[in-house]
């Protein structure tokens, strides 16, 4: 679910040009499941291989990488670890909700209603231990770095931004700002067209930024008061506040300061441990930084992945490979690995 600030939270849309060169951490999981949503047939049929295996995650992976990396963007897959035990609520109400959405993917399907079929379809995705997996090969193959995070990777990520080891982080979920990314980017894999819901017409998705510090300052508040308004909104730790939206949240902390002086102050009650909610932003687990470097490509890695194992086309597989490759040779002289410190 990740935390709704979008009202509230300003940001600016940018080009992949205006990242070349950047090192960027991406929200793995998050990006994974963006794949197993969207990239689907119009039923909601997701993508398989003639075993029936789902394979939206991989050509999501494989083909948007190589636009990120054509671009000259320089991503860093973070993925999550062990999450923390106030997440479990949030976890089971995802997988209820994705059970029933399969279910009703599937009526609407039997019923010919598509578009129905097709909305339904986007909220059903699951991801399993074995897709992961097989995305991180595709990931590796293509000389990306991975890090594991050792609980939210959005945490890792804004740590890695924090401290310079990459430019911003990659996500959906605007969780990234509450654990101090300094810049978070949205829309970096899924940039293009997307479907207007019930309609036949596209729009247009660009990746934006979002810079946390220009937003504190423009909002009037600290980063801790962002975690509050978070908490009274909701995160994935506890149902929002009912009655109180985005606005009304910023409101009730410019005026009281704080989740204590709006308990103190009004009748808001809070019946969930906001302190310890509060405690998983602002301190979460150390993350263990290492140099990270890109590596060449391994084409044989990949056509195994993607050709032999999941019948890709060999053609167009082998065809996007060859043209990164020259792309990479004429404007970096080779494919050797590069530091990190190149790309900063």
């Amino acid at each position: 679910m990740g935390t709704k600030l979008g009202d509230i939270v300003k940001a600016e849309a940018i080009s992949l040009g205006q990242l070349k060169g950047r090192a960027i951490a991406v929200d793995a999981y998050n990006t994974l499941y963006a794949f197993l949503s969207t990239i689907r047939q119009p039923d909601g049929t997701p993508l398989m291989d003639k075993k029936g295996r789902v394979t939206s995650h991989l050509s999501g992976l494989f083909y948007r990488n190589l636009n990120l990396l054509e671009a000259g963007v320089r991503p860093v897959y973070v993925f999550d670890g062990t999450p923390p035990v106030l997440k479990a609520d949030e976890i089971q109400r995802r997988r209820t909700q994705r059970d029933a959405a399969f279910k009703a993917w599937e009526i609407a399907r039997e019923e010919g209603r598509i578009e129905d079929a097709r909305r339904a379809a986007q909220a059903s995705s699951r991801l399993t231990s074995e897709m992961v997996e097989e995305g991180k090969k595709v990931i590796s193959a293509l000389g990306i770095p991975i890090v594991q995070a050792p609980s939210e990777g959005e945490a890792a990520a804004a740590k890695m931004a924090r401290e310079g080891l990459v430019w911003a982080s990659a996500s959906q979920d605007n969780d990234s700002l509450l654990y101090n990314c300094p810049r978070m980017i949205r829309n970096l894999t899924i940039s293009g067209r997307r479907r207007v819901a019930r309609s036949r017409s596209y729009k247009t998705i660009e990746p934006e930024l979002i810079d946390l510090d220009l937003n504190l300052k423009y909002l009037g508040v600290t980063r801790e008061q962002l975690i509050d308004i978070a908490i009274l909104v909701g995160t994935d730790y506890n149902a929002g506040v009912k009655g109180i939206g985005q606005k009304t949240a910023l409101k009730l902390v410019l005026k009281h300061g704080s989740l204590e002086g709006i308990i103190a102050q009004t009748d808001t009650i809070l019946d969930f441990p906001f302190q310890e909610i509060r405690s998983i932003f602002l301190n979460p687990p150390a993350v263990d930084l290492k140099p990270l470097k890109w590596s060449a490509l391994d084409p044989d890695l990949l056509t195994r992945v993607l050709c032999d194992e999941h019948d890709f086309s060999m053609e167009r597989v082998q065809t996007s490979i060859k043209k990164l490759q020259e792309h990479l040779e004429e404007t970096l002289g080779s494919t050797e690995q590069s530091a990190l410190t190149d790309f900063l």
